[in-house]
């Protein structure tokens, strides 16, 4: 009696065959639990939640320090602005100004 690998040549040589299935056994391993596999998905999502957060409160920070950077323009300072770093950072006060040193 005839087998089909002796009519059909490359048919049934066993290596080949072990080959194929041992890469196809890695890569769904991989898919599975390799590191960005279905094992992974819920840790990334997590991470990303958790730096989306992240971005929106620098996001709010940089708004803030780009607001006082134009409120600190030379050509158009805000006179408010400008008193209160001057009063904060050179110790500066107007000469009707009563200063009071609170202890901490």
């Amino acid at each position: 009696m005839t087998k089909l690998r002796d009519i059909v040549p490359g048919l049934g040589g066993g290596r080949t065959e072990a080959y194929a299935l041992v890469g196809l056994l890695l890569m769904g391993g991989l898919a599975v639990a390799g590191p960005s596999g279905l094992l992974a998905w819920s840790e990334n999502l997590r991470l990303r939640e958790q730096r989306q957060a992240q971005l929106a409160v620098l996001s709010e920070q940089r708004d803030a320090l780009k607001n006082r950077v134009e409120l600190l323009h030379p050509d158009h300072a805000d006179p408010d602005m400008v008193g209160e770093l001057l009063r904060s950072q050179m110790n500066v006060v107007h000469p009707d100004e009563v200063v009071i040193q609170l202890e901490d």
